[in-house]
């Protein structure tokens, strides 16, 4: 199961989608990478494993002073067909 957390400070923002095993692994990141592909404001990103054979891929946005952020997560939770968040 794909689940989706956001957190977002004054001009810092990141969603961390957590998955398990190797196919919702290929789904989650291939889905974020062509969607913040399409944008020119380019985020960190990292992988952090988790117990149970879960991972979590995170994105995160420094100084993102006009929250654009929130566009791309938006659109990141649609076509991974996320409709609640923690």
């Amino acid at each position: 199961m794909i689940d989706i957390e956001i957190r977002s400070e004054e001009r810092f923002s990141r969603i961390s989608t957590a998955y398990e095993g190797e196919v919702e692994k290929k789904q989650v990141i291939e889905t974020i990478e062509k969607i913040i592909s399409k944008y020119d404001y380019k985020p960190e990103t990292h992988t952090t494993e988790l117990s149970h054979n879960r991972e979590v891929f995170v994105v995160e946005y420094h100084d993102d002073m006009h929250r654009e952020s929130g566009v791309i997560f938006k659109e990141i939770m649609k076509a991974l067909n996320i409709k609640e968040c923690i």
